[in-house]
């Protein structure tokens, strides 16, 4: 079993930077596959970035309003995942979620197996 913790979300400026962690609990020795993805109300949640197992890949978004600005790293000492946002825009505002995957990991919701709960990151303008 895996279990996933956000954290680090909150009220912020447009403008402004924030980081969101994500602790991983896991039984395994294997680190996951991770991504963030973000869901504002009534909407599909919509993949962010995603690192695979060690680190040495990363994906975003293609969309064009998040290139530059978000980062994805990891930690596997510290089982955590990070995702660092900076020049945030009110339309940043969204729960962003934490996933993993045993195997793959890409941009799409359903290749992910592990979910938290979500973190809320409001952008005021």
């Amino acid at each position: 079993q895996v279990q996933l913790v956000e954290s680090g979300g909150g009220l912020v400026q447009a403008g402004d930077s924030l980081i969101l962690s994500c602790a991983v609990s896991q039984r395994r020795r294997s680190p996951y596959a991770m991504a963030w993805f973000r869901q504002t109300a009534g909407k599909e949640r919509k993949f962010v970035a995603a690192i695979n197992w060690n680190g040495s890949r990363t994906y975003y978004a293609d969309a064009d309003s998040l290139k530059g600005r978000f980062t994805i790293s990891r930690d596997n000492a510290k089982n955590t995942v990070s995702l660092q946002m900076s020049s945030l825009k009110p339309e940043d505002t969204a729960v962003y979620f934490c996933a993993a995957t045993q195997f793959g990991g890409g941009r799409k919701e359903d290749e992910y197996d592990y979910w938290g709960q979500g973190t809320q990151v409001t952008v005021s303008s």
